[in-house]
Formats: structure tokens, C-alpha cells, sequence
């Protein structure tokens, strides 16, 4: 049951609304096919899919003249993500899954591009907007078909492709806060050959103090057709990337008087440079009418190097807040190569697809100190340029997954997935001062099944209902499996026994085709219930410092679980009248449902415990610069930060005359919780956004057409919290308030407007 009783009579309620009494209908599904694929989005999704799920085409995607994928998705209920200052890097979340984590963990959704996982080293994904052909979201548990990390669902992209990509196209934008953008691509397709070339450049100075970034992308894919039935195409995108601090302040107080983060406000990171590679080779033959068969190969490398740790104290053990006074220098370099191959068939009450994938990903970390530093005043010193760790791990994967589709009755159809997952993870890390010149070498294999279990009924041509269970997976990692190993430090330890995180998704639906007051729509609603179980944490709180001696030190471990319940709405029109709509609607309810120990230090967590200070220590600063104690809270019952309860994402778009579009985005976000132990909030708000665009054939110059587009974005100028996360005692003054949170304040009112000319 709902924690709330009356929200889960509103629940069935609003899917009671949608399903209207004409049942028994015969034959109204569409012939049966399996259109799922962890290769590519070439298979629309149908009636019989048990999912809910949104997409988005190429159109979509340019006509929103997004800065950010987030700007795209945010139409789609049960969104969130975590931006970046420069707002290009971004982590997708899907019903509250992984949002207590704010680093750079996994977000608990597989992102998926042209058939590759992608997870890049800051736990955000760089995607270059400007190369997306299609997106697809696919809500709950899907390892079933994707594997790791797939706990909540999936984003599926496809870059562009393909006989669309011919001619040439040229953009310059420009905007708030030193916005600039400039694309040139130049394709050709002939009858068996289609093939482009694209750069991308966006730089901006950012509204935060030392946000600048960039990001310069060359992209194409090249197709070939072997036959009429096959073809192969070959695609590559590589971007070099560079992005400064994100943005935060440290407490209300500073987000109050000094937004940017001018006066005192480094960021926990800083001086990302980030070089990224994709290479994939894609083959597809229709064999015959009924089967066909996919094939990719691809490599990904990510080379990123960026500081982190902002030191406290000098060598001299003099407070420091110098801008470059940083502790450590991160280079890691991480490589996925890896091979998948489908085949699917149908008959006339069965379809079925089987898939074999093979993947291999090398990670290779070196953390160096920047700069001297002592962790307290008195403390020992730690000299420029020693070597902290420097560990490569390998992680293999061998897996099998399949789907099968049976028509129980013309118009009932039942759905079957299974996915057995075999990953091996390798841990060596050389030695390093300070670990006792020990050479680690571990591993550990872990089997993992998943699957889906879906039921699709058809009440009429126009209404169906479906029901769904599926899971999804993580598996530790080798940090969390084998951290231990590289200190001396008695606080920090390995765990080899860690078990995947698993998750079980739960829910029902309807979409219904219907007219909204003279508009053609296409309605759904959604019931869902997300269980975690296994999730790991640090056993000492999140990013507590590793000098806690309560709880067993600082070591990762399965400590509990998580569940999210709640209701998505969505409604969208096609164009009558002059005017379109879409609407998105999510509740949603998450709590811890196990979290039995969360440890919160009070004071600086790399100084010295101390489990109960004095009444004249507790008075004193200067004590709490050199030690601490910890608060420890039971948040088991505790509502998941920053999860709002209510969503709302309204957007209309009206063509007041030709070649003229006019659209408007409401967008609400209800308050939540910033932190775990449900003491400091993150306030809601209520923002609107305006988009002009107007678009013209070039009468002087056949084939060629000119755009021009204008948007504002938070028109009303509200200022409010892009973010807020709070853990522990940020300023080291013995106490957890309002000024502890890292706060991203937004930037307020911006603009961009922007040129196209196409032919």
C-alpha cells in the first residue's frame, strides 16, 4: 500500500478514467513482433510492448533547441537529473532511483548510444546533442535486455544516419553568459552509399565563477547497402571536452549572497579535460520477410583528468581556500570494446529474438597529489607528486538474453524476457607509498540472471492495459570490492563478499487513443513500484571520510533497501487547430525501506574521533579544525533525497501563420528533501520557458531553407536551487545546518537565439 492511502485511491482512480468498458474486442493488436534491441532503435515500439516508454525523433530533439538532453526529457514523467555548471554533462534518473547519490556513482540507468553501454568516469554522461537522430526512455527494471545498471530503465540513443543526413547544413547560436554555438555538416546519399560529416563546437563562459567550458565534437557514419535486405554502417564521434568547477556553494547564507561561488566556493572538483572516442561497425540483413539479423562491433575510450579534494591546509598547516589549492590529480583512461549479435523470427502467434553479447572494458586510475597538504593543522605532511594509488582494473562480460512474445488470444499477448549476465572483475594496483610495497591482485565472478514478465491486453482498437514485473542489476565494483587492499589505514577496508544491487519493478498500465477537445491523443497512465535490495553504501555515511571507527570503518557494504512507489500521467496531441500539447504528471513516494546506520561527521572527518567532546570543545572552532565525533541516525522510514513528491511538465506550441512556431514549457518541480536524514530541504518551483521559431524556403536559392529561433529560458527570472545535497558538517563548525549542503544556485532569466541555413 501507498504510505499514503488517499494518493493511491487517486492512483487507480486516474487509471480507472483512462479505461472505458468497451472490451472484448477481436483482432486489434498489431501483428506480433519483438521490438526490442540492445543493438539499435530501428523497431518502433508497439501496442504489445509491456513498457512504459517515450521517444523522441530528430525533429523533436532540433525543434526544442535544447542546450541539454535534460531540456528534451523533461516531457517525460518520472525524470530527473543531476546537471553540471556547464550543463551539457548530466546524470539521468529514473523514479527516484540513485538519487541519494550525488558523486560520481552510476545513476542506476543504462545508457545505451548506437548500441554501446556508456559510463564515463565522473558518473555523467557527455552527450553531444547535436548527433542525436532518436531517444527512447524505457521505464523500470531492464537488464533483462540491457544488463548492468539498468535498475530503473534505460535511455537509448541513435545518432544520426542515413539518406536524412544529405545536403549541407550550417548553425551559429549565441547566448546568455557567453553561449556560443556553431555546427557545419555536409552529407550525400545515392542509391547504395549515404554518408556525413559533422563539427560541432559550443564553448560558453558560464555564470559561475570559473565554469567555463567547451566542447568540440567531429562525428559521421558512413552506410552501405550490401543488397537490397543488408547493409553496414560504419559510425565514429570524438569529442574533446573541457569543463571548470560546477558551480556550488557551501549553505543558504553564501547561495543567498554570493550565487556564483566567487567569494568562496572551489567545488569538490575542478578542471575536467576529457577526451572521448566512439567507434562502431553495425550490420543488419532482413533475412526474409519474418527474421532478421543484427550485428555491432564497437570501441569506446574515455580519457579524462581532472583535480579533486580542495585542501584545508597547507604544508605549513596554514588554512587555505586558494583557488588552485587542490590535493589530487585524478588521470584515468577506460576502454570498452565489445561485440553483440541478434536474430529475430515471427510466426503467426509467436515472435522471438535471441541475442549473445561479449564485452571488455580496462580501467586504468593514477591518483598523484597536486600539491602539498596536511588533512589538520598538526597533521603529517603529504609532498607534492606522490603516487596515492595506481590500479587497472579489467571487467569482462559474457551474456545471453532472449524475448519471446505469445498471443494467448487475438487480442491478449503475453511477453517473456531472460538474460543470464557472467562478469568478471580484476583488480591489480601496483605499489605506492604507505601500503606497505604491496602488489594487489584480486578478482571475483558473479552470474546474475535477469528477466521481465509482461502481459498486454487490447479493450478496443483504441485502449489497451498492460502489466509488467522486471528486474535490474548492478555489480560492485572493483573500488567497493577491493579498496582496502591499497592502504595501510585500519578504517578502510575491502569487502570480496558484496553481492549485485538488484531491483524489482512492478507495474500497470494504460495508453488509450483518444480526442481531448478536438485534438487526437495519445493517453497513458501508470502505476509503478521500484524495490532496491542490496544497494551498497560506505559503511561510514556518504563521503563521511575514512578516520570514522564507528560502524567497522569505513568499508562498502549491501546495507540495505530502497522502494519507490507512484503514478505517471502523460498526454500527447498531434496538431489541430494551430496548436499541439503534451503534458507529463509523476507522483512519487521514496523511502528507505532498510538503512539502518547512517554515520554524519561533525567536525573535519580527516582529523582525529573523538566520541564525546566536552562542553568547552564542543564551544571552541579551532577544535573542531583538527577533530570530530559522529551523529549517528537510523534513516530507515526516511524519504530519498531529492526526489520531489509532484512533477508536473506542461508544453503547448501554437503556428500562429506558416513557418511560425510559438511554444511555451511549464515546468514544476514540488519540494523534497536534500539530504538523508530529512533535516534540510530543497525548495520547490515553478518555472516557464518560451521558444520562437520561424522557418522559410529560399526562393533565390532552390532546395535551401532558413530558420531562425529565439529562446528564453525561466522567462520570470526565479531564482531557486538547481541542487542541494547535504551529508555532513561541510564548514567544520561541530554542527549540521542549513549552511552544510553544497547548493547549485540556477542562473536566472537566459536566452539564446540562433541562425540555420539548410539546402
Amino acid at each position: 500500500m501507498f504510505r499514503h492511502s488517499f494518493l493511491h485511491r487517486a492512483c487507480l482512480a486516474a487509471l480507472s478514467l483512462l479505461v472505458d468498458g468497451s472490451a472484448g474486442a477481436t483482432d486489434v493488436l498489431a501483428p506480433i513482433t519483438v521490438t526490442g534491441s540492445a543493438i539499435d532503435d530501428r523497431f518502433a515500439t508497439s501496442a504489445t510492448d509491456p513498457v512504459s516508454s517515450a521517444s523522441f525523433s530528430r525533429q523533436d530533439v532540433e525543434g526544442q533547441h535544447a542546450k541539454n538532453l535534460i531540456e528534451v526529457l523533461r516531457a517525460v514523467s518520472g525524470v530527473t537529473a543531476d546537471l553540471s555548471g556547464d550543463g551539457e554533462t548530466l546524470k539521468i534518473k529514473l523514479r527516484g532511483v540513485e538519487n541519494q547519490r550525488y558523486m560520481g556513482e552510476k545513476p542506476g540507468v543504462a545508457i545505451i548510444v548506437d548500441g554501446v553501454p556508456v559510463y564515463e568516469r565522473t558518473g555523467k554522461v557527455n552527450i553531444d546533442i547535436d548527433n542525436i537522430e532518436s531517444i527512447k526512455v524505457i521505464k523500470g527494471g531492464a537488464s533483462y535486455l540491457y544488463g548492468e545498471d539498468a535498475l530503473a530503465g534505460a535511455v537509448v540513443i541513435t545518432t544520426k544516419r542515413g539518406a536524412s543526413q544529405q545536403g549541407f547544413k550550417v548553425d551559429n547560436d549565441i547566448g546568455s553568459h557567453g553561449y556560443r554555438r556553431s555546427l557545419v555538416r555536409a552529407g550525400f546519399a545515392k542509391d547504395d552509399l549515404s554518408g556525413h560529416l559533422q563539427y560541432s563546437d559550443r564553448d560558453q563562459d558560464g555564470y559561475y565563477f570559473m565554469s567555463q567550458s567547451y566542447s568540440k565534437t567531429w562525428s559521421g557514419n558512413l552506410k552501405y547497402a550490401l543488397n537490397g535486405t543488408s547493409d553496414v554502417s560504419l559510425g565514429f564521434e570524438k569529442s574533446e571536452r573541457f569543463r571548470d568547477r560546477e558551480g556550488s556553494v557551501t549553505g543558504v547564507s553564501a547561495a543567498s549572497a554570493d550565487p556564483t561561488g566567487s567569494l568562496d566556493g572551489r567545488g569538490y572538483n575542478r578542471n575536467f579535460n576529457v577526451d572521448l572516442s566512439r567507434y562502431n561497425l553495425t550490420y543488419a540483413s532482413d533475412l526474409d520477410e519474418r527474421s532478421n539479423l543484427l550485428a555491432v562491433v564497437y570501441q569506446y575510450q574515455d580519457k579524462t583528468t581532472f583535480w579533486s579534494s580542495p585542501m584545508r591546509f597547507t604544508a605549513s598547516g596554514a588554512p587555505t581556500t586558494a583557488l588552485n589549492d587542490y590535493a589530487t590529480l585524478t588521470d584515468y583512461v577506460q576502454v570498452q570494446r565489445g561485440a553483440k549479435t541478434e536474430y529475430r523470427t515471427r510466426w503467426e502467434q509467436w515472435a522471438v529474438m535471441g541475442g549473445v553479447e561479449v564485452k571488455r572494458g580496462t580501467f586504468d586510475n593514477l591518483n598523484t597529489t597536486l600539491n602539498a597538504y596536511r588533512t589538520r593543522p598538526t597533521g603529517a605532511v603529504t609532498p607534492a607528486g606522490m603516487v596515492m594509488s595506481d590500479d587497472h582494473a579489467v571487467e569482462t562480460n559474457q551474456a545471453l538474453y532472449g524475448e519471446v512474445k505469445y498471443a494467448l488470444t487475438p487480442a491478449t499477448v503475453l511477453t517473456a524476457n531472460l538474460r543470464h549476465d557472467r562478469l568478471r572483475v580484476d583488480f591489480n594496483a601496483l605499489p605506492v607509498a604507505g601500503n606497505g610495497n604491496r602488489t594487489v591482485s584480486e578478482g571475483k565472478t558473479f552470474g546474475v540472471s535477469s528477466h521481465r514478465l509482461g502481459l498486454t491486453h487490447a479493450l478496443s482498437e483504441q485502449t489497451s492495459i498492460y502489466g509488467a514485473v522486471s528486474t535490474g542489476f548492478r555489480a560492485p565494483t572493483a573500488e567497493q570490492l577491493y579498496r582496502g587492499q591499497t592502504t595501510t589505514n585500519a578504517l578502510i577496508k575491502g569487502n570480496p563478499d558484496l553481492q549485485p544491487e538488484k531491483a524489482t519493478s512492478i507495474e500497470l498500465g494504460v495508453n488509450r487513443q483518444v480526442e481531448l477537445a478536438g485534438w487526437p491523443s495519445s493517453v497513458g497512465a501508470a502505476l509503478f513500484q521500484v524495490d532496491r535490495d542490496n544497494f551498497i553504501m560506505d559503511s561510514n555515511g556518504q563521503y563521511a571520510g575514512t578516520n570514522n571507527p564507528l560502524g567497522g570503518g569505513s568499508q562498502f557494504r549491501n546495507i540495505g533497501g530502497a522502494r519507490s512507489r507512484g503514478l505517471e500521467l502523460e498526454a500527447r496531441t498531434q496538431p489541430a487547430k494551430d496548436w499541439s500539447f503534451d503534458f507529463a504528471y509523476t507522483f512519487l513516494d521514496a523511502w528507505f525501506t532498510q538503512y539502518d546506520s547512517f554515520y554524519q561527521a561533525l567536525g573535519n572527518a580527516n582529523g582525529t574521533f573523538v566520541a564525546n567532546p566536552t562542553a568547552a570543545q564542543r564551544a571552541n572552532p579551532a577544535f573542531w579544525q583538527s577533530n570530530f565525533t559522529v551523529a549517528q541516525y537510523n534513516n530507515t522510514g526516511k524519504t530519498l533525497p531529492r526526489t520531489p513528491p509532484h512533477q508536473i511538465n506542461l508544453r503547448a506550441s501554437h503556428m500562429p501563420a506558416p513557418g511560425w512556431t510559438v511554444s511555451a514549457e511549464l515546468d514544476h518541480k514540488a519540494t523534497s528533501w536534500a539530504d538523508e536524514i530529512n533535516q534540510e530541504k530543497l525548495p520547490g518551483r515553478t518555472l516557464l520557458h518560451l521558444t520562437a521559431q520561424y522557418t522559410t524556403k529560399l526562393n533565390s536559392w532552390p532546395g535551401a531553407r532558413l530558420s531562425a529561433f529565439a529562446r528564453v529560458d525561466n522567462l520570470f527570472n526565479r531564482r531557486y536551487y538547481l541542487t542541494a545535497r547535504g551529508s555532513n558538517d561541510s564548514n567544520y563548525d561541530g554542527q549540521y545546518t542549513s549552511e552544510d549542503p553544497s547548493i547549485v544556485v540556477d542562473p536566472g532569466r537566459t536566452w539564446r537565439v540562433g541562425l540555420s541555413l539548410q539546402f
